[in-house]
Order: structure tokens, then C-alpha cells, then sequence
């Protein structure tokens, strides 16, 4: 049930969103106390929710979880793009992770691919 009314909310505030005209995102609006656009805002909350969504995917990866693409390629969805990562999500649609009668897509990990562009340290 709550991923249902999650669903409806999201919805109804891409709907509320879509209906604004450019111009309005430019607009003054007070976050907190302080003065921004309400482009700043949305901004803002997609990243603060990016934090958190990378101290979850920590997690599960200490507890070795598989883990789907959340915003692009992940090590479990073959790595970096440039050694043929992929977007692979865990349902096609909202729909389809309602009803749950979609089965999983497999996931084939980045194998012996580099996982990052940094650097490893060497110690």
C-alpha cells in the first residue's frame, strides 16, 4: 500500500510541476529562511535525496546485495560506461513495480572491468 500512495504522490507532483510555466522556476521562494529559486530547491532536494540514496546503496553493498541502476550504471550493471556499463532498472515501469508481475532482468556485474576512474591507491 505505501508504494502505491508513494506512486499517486509522485504523480501528482509531476503533474503540479509540469504545469508550471518556465518562468516560474526562475521565481524567488523562501527554503528555510533564505531566498532562492524554485529551481535551486528542486535542485537541491534531488541531490540531498542522491546522499542518501548513496549511504543506502553502501549498505547493501556491505551486506552483498546485487543492486539495480538507480541514476546510471552501477558496478553490478557491468561498471563504468566506458567499459560497457549499462542502465538496468529493476521494473520497466511504475506499473510494473506495483503489480509485481514482471519478472527481474539479470544483472551480469562489471566482471574484471575497472569499477572507477580513480585512481587505485597502491599501499
Amino acid at each position: 500500500h505505501f508504494m502505491e500512495q508513494y506512486a499517486e504522490a509522485s504523480a501528482q507532483r509531476l503533474a503540479r510541476l509540469a504545469s508550471r510555466p518556465v518562468e516560474w522556476f526562475g521565481l524567488p521562494t523562501t527554503f528555510f529562511s533564505v531566498q532562492r529559486s524554485h529551481a535551486w530547491v528542486l535542485v537541491r532536494r534531488i541531490a540531498h535525496t542522491a546522499h542518501h540514496r548513496g549511504q543506502l546503496t553502501t549498505y547493501h553493498r556491505l551486506l552483498g546485495h546485487v543492486l539495480y541502476s538507480t541514476y546510471g550504471p552501477t558496478a553490478d550493471t557491468g561498471g563504468l560506461p566506458a567499459n560497457g556499463g549499462v542502465v538496468v532498472y529493476r521494473y520497466s515501469s511504475g506499473e510494473a513495480m506495483l503489480t509485481g508481475v514482471e519478472g527481474a532482468p539479470p544483472i551480469a556485474g562489471a566482471g574484471q572491468a575497472t569499477l572507477t576512474e580513480r585512481p587505485l591507491a597502491s599501499g
